[in-house]
């Protein structure tokens, strides 16, 4: 009988595999690598083998900004935007995501924050913002009186990501896929009409500043998506660094203070 420690470290291994990308199995039958075949092998020929086909290159001319520029130009509302979204085939981190993660809040809110990617959990639920860094940011906006799942425009936030798709192993996104989503979110920005933006993480800023360092441009007030915006530290920055909380309360006080004076 399997005894429960090699149950727990199975699973342990599991959810391990799981973290770095893996959704899939190799194949649905289990495979006794031990067991010796029932014939002998052939003996090799000495004739080569032969070769195998090229993979299909990609058409020549295409332009996956332009592309994403004219389907995103195209869309009405969040609907659509999101519908467009979902329909372009151009970055390949949607063929190793299991959801298109689009936005969470009220899209009538006065704030609208911008994040980087998606993680395993706001991949498993389609949400942005809702695991641990998530949680955090609920808490960070509770004690400045803003809340993503509140009615009044006042209070409430709209909450998105630069990318909608998880990159593998949670890496940074990298130049080209900013590029293709970034007039999605141009769009998404015009289509909301927030007072303010909030800028979350360098990649963030990358895309609506294009410019990183996060660390010297937080707190200061920008021009991005063309609205006022605010580079903030991103959550789960503060949850490995958790004396830079000072800092993010302080940008905090910064945008309570925007929104109380407009």
């Amino acid at each position: 009988m399997e005894s429960a420690t090699d149950t727990y470290a199975a699973l342990a291994a599991l959810d391990w595999q799981v973290e770095l990308g893996a959704i899939d199995a190799i194949g649905d039958a289990p495979v006794n690598r031990y067991d010796l075949p029932t014939e002998a092998p052939a003996k090799p020929t000495s004739a080569r083998p032969a070769p195998q086909a090229a993979p299909p290159a990609k058409p020549a001319g295409i332009d996956p900004v332009a592309i994403a520029r004219q389907m995103a130009q195209g869309a009405a509302d969040l609907e659509h935007l999101r519908a467009a979204l979902a329909a372009y085939d151009h970055c390949e981190l949607r063929r190793g995501a299991r959801n298109l993660v689009f936005a969470d809040g009220n899209p009538a809110a006065r704030v609208m924050i911008i994040g980087e990617a998606p993680g395993r959990d706001e991949d498993r639920e389609g949400k942005p913002f809702v695991g641990r860094a998530g949680q955090l940011l609920d808490r960070m906006l509770a004690a400045v009186g803003l809340d993503r799942h509140a009615d009044d425009a006042a209070k409430a936030v709209y909450i998105t990501n630069v990318l909608p798709w998880r990159p593998p192993q949670n890496r940074d996104p990298k130049p080209e896929e900013i590029a293709m989503m970034l007039p999605f979110v141009q769009r998404h920005v015009d289509l909301v009409q927030p007072d303010i933006v909030v800028l979350m993480g360098n990649s963030s800023c990358q895309a609506g500043l294009g410019k990183r360092g996060i660390t010297r441009l937080r707190g200061q007030w920008h021009e991005a998506y063309g609205r006022p915006a605010l580079p903030m530290l991103h959550p789960a920055y503060l949850l490995r660094q958790p004396q830079a909380k000072r800092e993010a309360w302080a940008d905090l006080l910064t945008l309570k203070a925007r929104l109380e004076s407009s």
